[in-house]
């Protein structure tokens, strides 16, 4: 988190808390995951490679790098080698898992990039005009990959990297890439603050309409999509403003000497078992036991 100042209509000084969705996630998650992670001095240890951390940033790469190539060349069996290219077995329990993972990862992006091309090139024979994502020039895909967006809301900067936008028709979409055992339903991206937030400066950033935003599940093929409006965005933008000041209190008040504990309280919950902070974390700790680095690997 950064405090940004900046003058104000009256001349006085207005504190602008800059953000991104995934410090703030942390933040809303559990305050003292948040201290540990950035804010402590020297950062306590972390814990050690997990296997879906290490499985997803693969698939984030090679479908970043397919897609960055011409229409032409982005195939299934390019995104296939370039998960060979950017493979490695971090987390994994042995040898054969990652073999098998490797396998699977192979097949994953080399089915979601068929898929998605198909869906993005014309049906020159029978067109629909009511489906216009159905009619998306190939070139219109994939307009930001790994783009950095920001956003003033006059009490926040947010801003973060979305895996990649879209353009369609004259709108953008957001697109966010999930190789993780939950399935996501339009639920989950309606309710997703990240999406939001990515939408919001998506259309500032880049100065065209922002409204859908989608969930793509590789292991299962599915997209869980939602459409924001004005009003459902606005909420989301408000909660994380208030979001963003309990934790600009909160890191204030530790830096005048405040007490870290009261300031940053753990929240216990299952997933403490896979926190990289655990071992700094007695409450953390007494949840259970440390769940193996490949524990939450897609079934």
């Amino acid at each position: 988190m950064v405090r940004v100042e900046q003058l104000g209509f009256d001349l006085g000084i207005q504190r602008l808390v800059r953000i991104t969705p995934a410090r703030l996630g942390v933040w809303d998650d559990c305050p003292r995951r948040y201290r540990l992670t950035y804010l402590d001095r020297p950062a306590p240890p972390r814990g050690g490679p997990q296997a879906a951390n290490t499985l997803g940033a693969v698939v984030h790469l090679a479908l970043r790098a397919v897609f960055e190539n011409p229409p032409p060349r982005r195939t299934g069996a390019a995104a296939a080698a370039l998960v060979e290219k950017y493979w490695n077995s971090e987390g994994f329990r042995d040898a054969e898992q990652a073999a098998a993972y490797r396998a699977r990862a192979r097949d994953w992006v080399a089915d979601y990039v068929t898929e998605a091309l198909e869906r993005a090139r014309p049906n020159k024979e029978q067109p629909n005009e009511e489906q216009p994502n159905e009619e998306q020039p190939d070139d219109e895909l994939a307009v930001g990959l790994e783009k950095w967006v920001s956003a003033s809301t006059g009490r926040v900067v947010a801003e973060g990297r979305v895996d990649r936008i879209d353009r369609r028709a004259d709108e953008l979409v957001i697109v966010d890439y999930k190789t993780g055992r939950h399935t996501p339903t339009p639920a989950d991206a309606a309710a997703s603050p990240a999406l939001a937030l990515y939408a919001v400066a998506a259309e500032r950033t880049l100065r065209r309409t922002c409204r859908q935003v989608e969930l793509h599940h590789l292991p299962t093929g599915v997209i869980a999509g939602w459409r924001h409006d004005e009003h459902s965005l606005d909420e989301h933008v408000r909660r994380a403003e208030a979001s963003a000041d309990r934790l600009a209190a909160a890191s204030d008040a530790l830096e005048a000497g405040g007490d870290p504990a009261g300031l940053f309280p753990a929240r216990p919950a299952p997933r403490c078992a896979g926190c990289p902070m655990r071992r700094s974390c007695p409450e953390g700790r007494a949840v259970g036991p440390e769940a193996a680095p490949w524990a939450m690997l897609v079934p």
